[in-house]
């Protein structure tokens, strides 16, 4: 009998809040018992965790749902604390929350030197792009879309998005746009079109890969072109000449098979190595390969400092511009808190 391998934090007990991500797939790869809950009506604080959770967990995962600061106390919290930051082209202020905890995570690769250069160390910055789902699949379907673009498109939350297929639809007739089960609208499409509305890595790059989609998306930075080959995995344009993108589109549509290898590569790309499943074995590990209670004894000894340097002003900033006055008040007696 052969000897079974011990996996990652075999034998902890792990809090998992707010976004799911690759939670699921996190349970599966290491050995901790895991709880996945949501702050929902409030910030919270650790006997709220430790309530919802039933237990104390040993790692407090605070993963990025696009909120608020949820969690009150945080500096002096006794277990290990780590952010998975990914909306950092949103929020400007999360290199500065993240100083509040031992570990962070980034999504987008060049906004990785924001974080840096201040408490945490860059061995504690990990960079973490996103993923496909492992149910993001190819589907047999009849091609009847030339160019395909799925997602919404109110222009008073995405106007780079809406603008720019105005235009495109202006000059490509044979752009079609949609919302929905985005599997089985890709399965549909000759070439699937991704926009960066922010400059961002998307997660849309990642599932039209996966569904083996031939994948036309913008030109960014963030660790894109160290993951994939322009013209071999996807093939990019730039977002401010549609007339370039046009071009581009037209001569895809005639060469068939190339587009059908592109797909194919970038599939395999996705599969080798940018699943959710990749995700979370890379994660665990990274987790694992920490004296967790060393960088919780550090954090603890700084606490007022922490508190003052990277959680003070962002209450009060959120205590001024939260519309709710019940959160106002919250951000500000928690801000008040060390007076």
């Amino acid at each position: 009998m052969g000897e079974t391998t011990a996996k990652p934090l075999e034998g902890l007990k792990v809090a998992w809040l707010e976004g799911h991500y690759f939670v699921k797939t996190f349970m599966e790869e290491c050995g901790a018992e895991v709880k996945h809950v949501y702050v929902r009506e409030q910030p919270r604080d650790w006997d709220w965790v430790v309530e919802r959770c039933g237990f104390e967990p040993d790692i407090l995962i605070y993963a990025d749902r696009s909120r608020p600061p949820m969690l009150f106390g945080l500096e002096s919290f006794p277990c290990l604390t780590v952010f998975l930051s990914v909306d950092s082209h949103i929020h400007k202020w999360f290199p500065i929350y993240a100083q509040a905890f031992d570990l962070c995570t980034v999504s987008l690769k060049d906004h990785i030197a924001d974080y840096q250069g201040k408490r945490l160390p860059d061995d504690r910055i990990f960079w973490l792009p996103a993923f496909a789902r492992e149910t993001d699949m190819p589907m047999e379907a009849e091609k009847i879309w030339d160019l395909l673009f799925v997602g919404n498109v109110k222009e008073d939350i995405f106007p780079v998005r809406a603008r720019m297929l105005r235009e495109l639809g202006e000059k490509f007739s044979g752009l079609h746009v949609a919302q929905g089960a985005y599997r089985e609208l890709f399965a549909q499409a000759r070439l699937v079109l991704n926009i960066a509305e922010r400059g961002d890595m998307n997660y849309r790059l990642f599932e039209a890969l996966g569904c083996k989609s031939c994948l036309v998306t913008p030109k960014i930075g963030h660790g894109q072109d160290e993951l994939f080959t322009d013209g071999e995995d996807l093939f990019t344009y730039d977002q401010d000449d549609v007339d370039g993108l046009v071009a581009l589109v037209e001569s895809l549509l005639q060469d068939e098979e190339r587009c059908r290898k592109v797909a194919e590569s970038g599939y395999a790309k996705v599969n080798n190595g940018h699943r959710e499943r990749n995700r979370a074995s890379d994660f665990a590990h990274w987790l694992d390969s920490f004296d967790r209670q060393a960088l919780v004894n550090e954090r603890l000894r700084n606490a007022t400092t922490i508190f003052e340097a990277s959680l003070k002003l962002l209450y009060l900033h959120h205590a001024e511009t939260m519309e709710e006055p019940a959160w106002q008040a919250a951000y500000l007696r928690a801000a008040q808190r060390g007076a």
